[in-house]
């Protein structure tokens, strides 16, 4: 069985199926997904991508607002109260994108800051963006004494001399479609390199849908082309890439 680590299902363009969520969720079963972290990237929309997963007891969540969602201030006696859901596991996404939206930087610090606070606070991992901001994320992860949470560096595409630091800091490494892709190679090479107890699996669908359904929109039952790749670049089996990564899943979680 398979778990996808990271997903929006609140963002999927459900037209595309028959504009039910259950479809989705159904395909993920038939592909042996068998359980879906949904995350949150804005407070605002949160009560409402709880309310639409809210009868499915495979669909975890998280409470938090992404890096690039910077509109509105974080409020960490929000995002506590929100984060009081029974269903939430982890905080976040939050983080850091240096990449596309650099003149936030100051913003994004002090959003990042906040989660990491509120996570302490909640005794929840985070799930972590960072995307360019490989130094101030690890300087930020170290000061605020994040490690003592820990969490997940979703979609990772960054340097193994980061990955290294993040999981010594107690985090886990998950790999999304982009490990399929062409141009993926230093990334692949990075994957090769993760501990067998420190690597996930995801898909952040509707976004980044692997090899061999570029181009469409992504969901979670396309998260066993991730751990196919990664069973070719790792020399394991798929079985064996489905086991470690749930068995992490798991443990991070305390599930």
């Amino acid at each position: 069985m398979f778990i996808d680590s990271h997903c929006h299902l609140d963002r999927l363009n459900l037209s595309l199926h028959d504009n039910n969520l259950d479809n989705v969720i159904q395909a993920a079963k038939a592909a042996k997904v068998d359980k879906l972290l949904c995350v949150s990237v804005t407070l605002a929309d949160f009560p409402e991508m709880a309310a639409k997963t809210a009868h499915y007891d495979n669909v975890l969540l998280t409470c938090g607002a992404h890096p690039l969602n910077q509109e509105y201030e974080i409020i960490p006696e929000h995002l506590l109260a929100l984060s009081q859901n029974d269903r939430v596991i982890a905080i976040g996404e939050t983080g850091l994108d240096y990449h596309y939206a650099p003149e936030t930087k100051d913003l994004q610090l002090d959003s990042f800051k906040k989660h990491i606070h509120v996570a302490k606070q909640l005794n929840k991992p985070l799930i972590i963006h960072t995307r360019a901001a490989q130094e101030d994320t690890l300087s930020l992860l170290r000061s605020e004494g994040a490690e003592q949470v820990g969490g997940i560096l979703h979609c990772f595409t960054e340097s193994w001399d980061m990955a290294e630091q993040a999981i010594a800091l107690g985090f886990y490494i998950s790999f999304s479609g982009i490990v399929t892709f062409k141009n993926a190679t230093a990334l692949r090479e990075v994957a090769a390199l993760v501990p067998d107890d420190k690597f996930l699996i995801e898909t952040d669908a509707p976004y980044l849908a692997p090899v061999p359904h570029r181009g469409k929109e992504n969901q979670p039952a396309y998260v066993v082309e991730v751990a196919k790749h990664l069973a070719s670049i790792r020399g394991q089996s798929v079985e064996e890439i489905a086991k470690l990564s749930s068995d992490n899943f798991n443990r991070l979680f305390n599930l």
